[in-house]
């Protein structure tokens, strides 16, 4: 029968089923269902007195009870002091019929050795209970049972006792290894369907950012490589056009199509697993800096580059950020200082790169809302996720300078 039901939710029975469940889980349970046996065992024993070691053998099968969760091991000798009392007396107090079968059930909840194992060895103690108490029958006799001689020790009537505890010790630990299992399987359940949700999470993150990098290309790309042909075209559409303006148009149509090859290899990092080779460019790195430096000075500007130090190939992460560190400082020099001389100046230091841009324009305005655009803040936050820092402001001697230190 379902536990739920759709009309009234979960029934009675399933009630019950989870608040034994969580009863039997809570940390002072052991310890409870320990102290009840030990008092069960107490009040038997003082009903039916037995020998010092038969007292000894139940209450430390009771009372190791206690820590069965905490050491699950102690399920060994819970067993073995049950058997113990069981064969000096010969009579099984409940008290300990109740903690072999906890015991056992612990043994195998917690497969402390591999359940056939424990299964064997209870039968081997459980047998040399039982061949005690036969050689106590051939000495004493028995009551039911005749005299023993000869042969009569070998009946198979008189193995009985084995095949009891046997039955018992193996009942209870297959219970408990069959409740393992189980819980196992449902954690692996569990833990396969969180997978699952992760990867169908991540598949629906990849389609939005190709959806996102399809909608910036087909927003962009359109506008760019107009500028690309219109300033192209212009060179050879307009034949009066002076040589200075036509090396200036080749430089913006130059200059489109670079924005185009980096837009695409940018739009490819959000296209997961649809990249093709043209979108795995190696990205720019130090070892680009002339380059970059000639392409300021193609649009009208002056720049040098001077390398302190000996030169290091960087990790990746800091190649990049001091690149574009340099690129977005060069581009803010065109843009509040055309004409101006700049210097980029590349200090490497043992454990510390410093990136140095300055120029000798008019300096800070002012204009931007507290005195940082969003180039600057950018290039801050590059410096900051490598653990450096970055200072922009006005130079030492005018001008404006920025200042980028990169741990590594």
């Amino acid at each position: 029968m379902s536990s739920t039901t759709p009309e009234t939710g979960p029934t009675l029975t399933g009630r019950v089923r989870r608040r034994v469940r969580r009863w039997t889980a809570a940390p002072p349970y052991p310890w409870l269902t320990g102290g009840a046996l030990t008092v069960l065992a107490v009040v038997e024993l003082a009903v039916v007195p037995g020998s010092v070691v038969t007292a000894l053998g139940v209450l430390a099968c009771t009372l190791s009870l206690m820590w069965r969760r905490a050491h699950p091991a102690v399920g060994f000798l819970t067993v073995g002091a049950a058997l113990l009392s069981f064969g000096t007396d010969g009579n099984m107090a409940y008290a300990t019929i109740a903690g072999t079968l906890m015991g056992s059930y612990s043994l195998g909840r917690h497969r402390v050795q591999h359940p056939a194992l424990v299964v064997v060895c209870g039968a081997l103690a459980s047998l040399t209970v039982n061949l005690v108490h036969i050689d106590r029958w051939t000495r004493d006799g028995s009551p039911g049972l005749p005299v023993l001689q000869g042969s009569d020790r070998f009946s198979l009537g008189l193995y009985a006792e084995t095949l009891v505890l046997t039955v018992m010790i193996l009942g209870a630990v297959s219970m408990g290894d069959a409740i393992r299992a189980r819980e196992e399987t449902r954690h692996e359940r569990a833990a396969a369907q969180s997978r699952l949700l992760t990867m169908e999470r991540r598949q629906a993150a990849e389609a939005e950012r190709a959806t996102i990098a399809r909608e910036l290309h087909d927003m962009i790309a359109h506008s760019v490589s107009m500028i690309a042909v219109q300033a192209e075209s212009a060179t050879y559409t307009t034949a009066e056009l002076p040589g200075p303006a036509r090396d200036a148009f080749q430089q913006i149509a130059g200059t489109a199509r670079s924005s185009m090859a980096e837009l695409r290899r940018l739009l490819g990092v959000l296209r997961a697993g649809t990249e093709t080779a043209a979108l795995r460019t190696p990205q720019p790195s130090l070892a680009g800096l002339e380059e970059l430096l000639d392409q300021h000075r193609a649009v009208g500007g002056s720049a040098d580059l001077r390398v302190l130090g000996e030169r290091t190939v960087l990790p990746a992460s800091w190649e990049l950020s001091a690149y574009r560190i340099v690129q977005e400082a060069l581009t803010n020099a065109r843009r509040h200082a055309p004409g101006a001389h700049t210097v980029v100046e590349i200090d490497y230091r043992p454990g510390l790169l410093s990136v140095r841009v300055c120029d000798d324009g008019p300096g800070p305005s002012g204009t931007e809302p507290d005195g940082r655009s969003h180039g600057l803040v950018g290039m801050g936050e590059r410096a900051a996720l490598l653990g450096g820092r970055l200072t922009a402001g006005r130079g030492p001697a005018g001008g404006f300078l920025v200042e980028a230190e990169l741990p590594w």
